[in-house]
């Protein structure tokens, strides 16, 4: 007697608007990455018109590092969300005394680890790399004051898992944080940002980096990525309290946050 095909067929997931297997998504996205890799923070200007930056210190002032902190930044990749962290911790530290900040950048992708070490910035920073998964991290029950993640959980397979695993980690009183590409609610922002997203991002991903393909991806992904109060909700049911959001340059980006009450 052969087996039903619906109960043998393996569930499937969105890369960008192709749709592949649960067990093949992560993979795909380790590819995706190990080609961009190096090219990291110029695929982030492309993808944002150069404001990225701007965001993540909006994004650090919502944030509030403290001293003595400790931060998770997952698919913290580069480390600049880190630095940041500790950075800004140290200068309340100087007025107000305590101990330094402490940050762990995990990400699943070693070469995007390795793409993120720098001595120069990283020089007198407690930053740790740890290579590891956004759905289990290689971190103890209530570790961390504080856990990040940005523009990475559109790339997470089971993105519910992850938030739930977030929370985990999250010491008693912790907070979360997610800055991500999201869809604008303005009509005409919605139609001037597809229009630059797919006709300019992967031409210009080709020039810069020699790989079309992999901006492709990010571009459709952003469209696949639950819109803000979906998401809003996906933090509910993982457990969070007090979330909100808060739109960036009219909601092309979005910053999510909620506290393990």
């Amino acid at each position: 007697m052969g087996l039903d095909k619906t109960m043998t067929q393996e569930k499937t997931i969105d890369f960008g608007f192709k749709t592949v297997p649960e067990s093949e998504k992560a993979g795909h996205v380790r590819e995706v990455f190990d080609s961009v890799a190096s090219k990291y923070d110029l695929m982030n200007d492309a993808m944002s018109m150069g404001i990225h930056r701007v965001w993540k210190n909006m994004a650090m002032a919502k944030i509030n590092p403290q001293p003595g902190e400790i931060i998770v930044d997952v698919a913290g990749g580069t480390g600049d969300l880190a630095r940041r962290f500790i950075t800004r911790a140290e200068k309340v530290r100087m007025r107000r005394g305590g101990e330094p900040a402490k940050a762990f950048v995990s990400d699943i992708n070693a070469e995007m680890l390795l793409a993120g070490i720098d001595p120069r910035k990283d020089a007198g920073m407690d930053m740790t790399r740890v290579c590891g998964d956004a759905q289990c991290l290689p971190f103890p029950d209530n570790f961390a004051d504080v856990i990040t993640i940005s523009f990475g959980i559109r790339n997470v397979t089971d993105r519910d898992a992850a938030l739930r695993d977030f929370r985990r980690v999250l010491k008693p009183g912790g907070r979360f944080y997610c800055l991500e590409f999201t869809t604008p609610p303005t009509e005409w922002l919605r139609k001037f940002y597809d229009m630059y997203s797919f006709a300019v991002i992967p031409p210009m991903g080709g020039v810069l980096t020699g790989d079309r393909d992999s901006y492709q991806y990010l571009v459709e992904s952003i469209r696949k990525f639950p819109k803000q109060e979906k998401f809003a909700g996906m933090l509910k049911s993982a457990g969070f309290g007090r979330i909100n959001y808060q739109d960036y340059s009219g909601g092309i980006c979005a910053l999510h946050w909620g506290w393990k009450v």
